[in-house]
């Protein structure tokens, strides 16, 4: 069975803290094909670069302010002091154009990749712009911004969203999947990129590398896959196909994921399927009210 997991740093690849699926990385991944991500730490006027290549790239701010520089035009984006600020500005670069980030002050930058044919114009998505979305509720509530789904923003082939989940709480549940091409469902690889910390107001305790998620894959056919991982900041889970969910919030420590998704369907739509043992759950949240702690960043 193919690696699905890959802890910080096991993903490395020169200046990028994680190289996962892109059109230069140097990691291969068997049945691997759709989806890829790039994360950086840059230091005060520190830069990493992105050469022209037949995919479409969205560059996300995860902490710290950046410029894009795309086609000889600068992008300022203003960034946020962490994922769990609120939403950041992005730039979705279009596909077959170099680009470069830099930052000033320093940061970390997330840049997300699909293989692409058609070409579409870079777009900046400001903070202010980005779709903020609150579902679920009870400990079933998760907020998510949808700067990179089809209703915000026009692309080839790949859904980018992030999520941030309150500590205590179950994400990405019922468990579902998009792993074949049917009536009411796509066939779409997704790439879940983790981070975490210490809910705000807790008592004394040891560090931030304490702070913990769980993420659970599991097999909706003959395909065999197995995951149940504990997760920190910079940790990456793959996911080809299969049910997954629940991503857990363990109590003490919130969640924030990033996801990127695409297949090779002919449709762009994220069209899921629950579990059939576990969607039932999703009308006890009928009358539950949402958790107050959302959102993030108010």
């Amino acid at each position: 069975m193919a690696n699905w997991v890959y802890p910080l740093g096991t993903a490395a690849e020169g200046k990028w803290d994680i190289s996962i699926g892109t059109s230069d990385s140097g990691l291969e991944v068997d049945g691997w094909a759709h989806t890829g991500l790039k994360v950086a730490s840059l230091a005060a006027g520190g830069g990493v670069g992105l050469d022209a290549a037949a995919e479409e790239r969205i560059v996300i701010p995860l902490n710290g302010a950046f410029v894009a520089t795309v086609d000889g035009q600068d992008y300022p984006l203003a960034g946020r002091n962490s994922v769990f600020s609120g939403p950041s500005d992005v730039l979705y670069t279009g596909s077959g154009k170099a680009a470069t980030i830099t930052s000033a002050d320093g940061g970390r930058v997330a840049v997300a990749t699909a293989p692409a044919k058609a070409s579409y114009p870079t777009r900046l998505i400001t903070a202010a712009e980005t779709p903020v979305e609150l579902r679920g509720a009870g400990n079933c509530s998760r907020q998510v911004h949808n700067f990179g789904t089809p209703a915000a923003l026009e692309a080839d082939r790949f859904i980018v969203c992030e999520v941030l989940t309150p500590a205590g709480n179950w994400s990405s549940y019922p468990p579902h999947k998009h792993d074949e091409e049917k009536d009411g469902e796509t066939n779409l690889e997704e790439i879940y990129y983790f981070e975490t910390r210490v809910t705000p107001g807790a008592p004394q305790h040891p560090g931030p590398d304490d702070a913990i998620g769980y993420q659970r894959v599991y097999a909706s056919d003959e395909r065999p896959i197995d995951v149940a991982a504990e997760v920190r900041t910079g940790d990456v889970v793959l996911v080809p196909y299969g049910w997954h969910g629940p991503a857990m919030a363990a109590p003490g420590y919130d969640l924030y994921y990033l996801n990127v998704m695409a297949g090779p369907g002919p449709v762009r739509e994220w069209l899921i399927s629950d579990d059939p043992h576990h969607g039932w759950i999703r009308q006890t949240w009928e009358g539950q009210d949402l958790d107050p702690r959302l959102p993030f960043g108010r």
